[in-house]
């Protein structure tokens, strides 16, 4: 073979592959460039429906606050208005009493219902200037001992605007964007009960420039992060949409209760006109209408008392029980 013709023939064969190389590597580059449009489009759901379910979930439990707070500063409030001007109050040979209440009831309980009565008059007081919105969604997240605790730093419930600031799970779902401020999605998935082990992606990042089988690497190695986000990601917003649930429970009981007690303070407060202040003369159905108007008012305070979260962001099983307690005793006051 003439030296010239070996000469072209090995370029072309060295061109041929040249034309393989790069038409692989095109391949490649395409390849890598669906993988990580597809990571990202991932990671992007995956954020909007865990910041719907989160923006959802801190208003239900702020709504609960309020709810809370509204009951005390009314009802309650009127309950132990009416209830501590009766004298010598005996329950234990009130007829009926035992099939009306299922709660124990006891001077504690009277006790503790006039602090959280004095606590929601001052986080109303601090919600009216505008300045108690962390301590509204604590009081709907946790129990009144749980949210007095909030306080217990020596700063006045009413000022504590920033209280959501001070608890993660709090600051998830009371904060800001997830992508902009606030805790952000690691921070909101890690205090939902340690859902996340390590950092979660909120932003794909790729490499410009790199040898095309090096960024086909990468992207794969970005879809399967994305994948394993996006599942924690999906985790987090069922236990959103979870305590999103339980909230609406509460706030439904609570009203329900609430409807059941307003009449029964307003027959309190006819037998106080009616009959003086001292229990020991009343007549048996108005020994019975009181003893009931105290334990719905006891009741309430059961609620009022039952954490729905944990520190770490999980349902509490105590709410739960609460829940299935409370309605039970709705329940028998309904059938009575």
């Amino acid at each position: 073979m003439p030296l010239p013709l070996l000469f072209i023939g090995i370029g072309a064969v060295a061109g041929a592959l040249g034309v393989g190389k790069s038409a692989k590597a095109v391949v490649d580059v395409n390849s890598a460039n669906k993988l990580n449009k597809s990571a990202t489009a991932l990671i992007e759901d995956a954020r909007d429906l865990l910041e719907r379910q989160r923006l959802a979930c801190g208003r239900s439990l702020e709504k609960l606050g309020e709810e809370k707070l509204f009951i005390l500063n009314s009802s309650i409030t009127q309950f132990l208005d009416g209830f501590t001007r009766i004298k010598n109050v005996e329950f234990a040979n009130t007829e009926g009493l035992d099939e009306l209440s299922r709660l124990h009831i006891d001077s504690k309980e009277f006790e503790e219902l006039q602090e959280l009565s004095s606590f929601a008059g001052a986080v109303a007081g601090g919600a009216a200037a505008g300045v108690a919105g962390g301590a509204i969604t604590a009081f709907g997240a946790y129990g009144a001992a749980q949210t007095f605790a909030v306080a217990s730093t020596g700063t006045a419930i009413a000022t504590l605007h920033g209280a959501a600031a001070t608890n993660a799970t709090l600051a998830f779902f009371g904060g800001g964007s997830l992508a902009v401020n606030g805790l952000g999605i690691v921070g909101g998935m890690v205090v939902l009960g340690g859902l996340v082990a390590g950092p979660a992606l909120m932003t794909m990042g790729f490499v410009a420039g790199a040898a095309a089988k090096k960024n086909l690497e990468k992207a794969k190695i970005n879809k399967a992060e994305a994948l394993e986000t996006a599942a924690q990601s999906e985790a987090a917003s069922l236990q959103c949409e979870a305590i999103r649930r339980r909230t609406y429970v509460f706030y439904n009981l609570l009203a329900r209760l609430d409807s059941y007690l307003l009449p029964l303070i307003y027959r309190m407060e006819d037998i106080l006109k009616d009959e003086g202040d001292d229990y020991r003369q009343y007549g048996d159905e108005s020994k019975k209408a009181i003893a009931s108007c105290v334990s719905v008012a006891v009741a309430v305070k059961a609620v009022l008392d039952t954490p729905l979260l944990t520190e770490e962001g999980l349902l509490t099983s105590e709410s739960e029980q609460t829940v299935r307690k409370t309605e039970d005793f709705a329940n028998g006051l309904e059938a009575n």
